[in-house]
């Protein structure tokens, strides 16, 4: 069975850092995360917020058939993970914040905050209704992530073209190649023109061929 560490972090490498398979498909303003508290502890001293570093239990089923498709209880193996960076799902970016430690929430997560039209591999069916019972075990302070949507828009011009994304992507391919244990360039033309292509498709929400601040789900600040 799949790990959730997988399918969550459902990116490699550069790709990561554009949030490409954590945002939501043409996600609607309309559709929400349901949460159930289940357990509250009695203090609570913390509540996590965005860029916190957070480890938790969870289990993941089928909303409509409750079929369990991961948990790191099984494995005895806490998930950990940075809040707000784009490394989950954006149910749970949604649905972890203001939680203590100790808590226990039932998010039950739309397929436009979860894995929408693609699913993930065979564990979860494209348009999927996702359910997870998670605990919060620990909260640590995690660092502020860089202003990539800024790094990325050579221009300034508060948009991001395809050759932008695609001279950033080189880039930052060529400096990992140069670090001990850095991936081998393994990527050729074809292959990254289909990663560009891939994150146009989840990130240009309006289809103008650009990626405004708004839609960008990568790391960003709000002052541009």
């Amino acid at each position: 069975m799949a790990t959730l560490r997988i399918i969550l972090i459902a990116c490699i490498g550069i790709v990561c850092f554009l949030g490409l398979p954590s945002s939501a498909d043409d996600a609607s303003s309309e559709e929400k995360v349901v949460q159930e508290v289940l357990f509250m502890p009695e203090k609570c001293e913390r509540k996590t917020k965005k860029h916190d570093m957070l480890s938790m239990h969870y289990t993941g089923t089928l909303t409509a058939t409750g079929v369990k498709f991961d948990s790191s209880l099984d494995r005895n193996q806490p998930f950990e993970f940075q809040l707000g960076v784009g490394q989950v799902i954006q149910g749970w970016e949604k649905g972890l914040l203001d939680m203590c430690v100790g808590e226990k929430r039932k998010l039950t997560i739309p397929p436009s905050l979860g894995y929408g039209e693609q699913g993930a591999g065979e564990v979860i069916p494209p348009m999927s209704t996702l359910t997870f019972e998670v605990e919060l075990l620990d909260i640590k302070d995690g660092a502020v992530p860089p202003n990539v949507f800024k790094q990325i828009d050579a221009n300034g011009d508060q948009l991001l073209s395809q050759e932008e994304v695609s001279n950033f992507l080189k880039e930052q391919a060529k400096s990992a190649q140069n670090v001990p244990g850095g991936p081998p360039p393994d990527v050729n033309d074809e292959q990254h023109n289909t990663i560009v292509s891939q994150i146009f498709e989840h990130e240009d929400k309006d289809k103008d061929g650009f990626i405004s601040h708004e839609e960008f789900s990568g790391p960003k600040h709000d002052e541009l």
